[in-house]
């Protein structure tokens, strides 16, 4: 015996031919019954319906665009510097007060929370009104274009 003699065991299975012709029998390829059976069907894709629950307001239970900036209260401040240091986003990061996001240095603002007695320098930071005035008050330097 030789390959080309080789004979199935099962003969191929042939498709149900119905009476009215063409290649697909009973249900048409279609399943049965439903929306989907029939003709001119048309579903509503599921992620249409994840994209109308989603809320309409920008920010809304996302994270906002707007980089907001590192907060860092005048305790803080008063706890990890002495007398005439200067106080940047370069030296928080340094003294590991606030760490570096995506690789670059923070935005900070200085907080009037707690006392501050020491003089020190402020560079790089926005301040409020309530640490700009305790700052002032201590003899401390603003070195800041910006205060909010």
């Amino acid at each position: 015996m030789q390959i080309h003699q080789l004979k199935r065991k099962n003969k191929n299975k042939k498709s149900r031919i119905i009476g009215r012709g063409g290649k697909r029998g009973k249900t048409s390829g279609r399943g049965t019954k439903g929306q989907n059976a029939r003709a001119g069907h048309k579903k509503r894709p599921e992620i249409r319906d994840i994209i109308k629950k989603l809320p309409k307001k920008r920010g809304y239970k996302f994270s906002s665009i707007k980089i907001k900036p590192k907060v860092v209260n005048l305790q803080t401040i008063e706890k990890f510097y002495s007398d005439k240091q200067v106080v940047s986003p370069a030296t928080l990061v340094e003294n590991k007060i606030l760490s570096r996001e995506e690789g670059r240095l923070p935005k900070v603002k200085i907080l009037g929370k707690g006392e501050i007695n020491k003089k020190i320098n402020i560079q790089d930071c926005l301040v409020s009104k309530s640490a700009k005035i305790a700052i002032e008050k201590a003899g401390s330097k603003l070195n800041t274009n910006t205060t909010n």
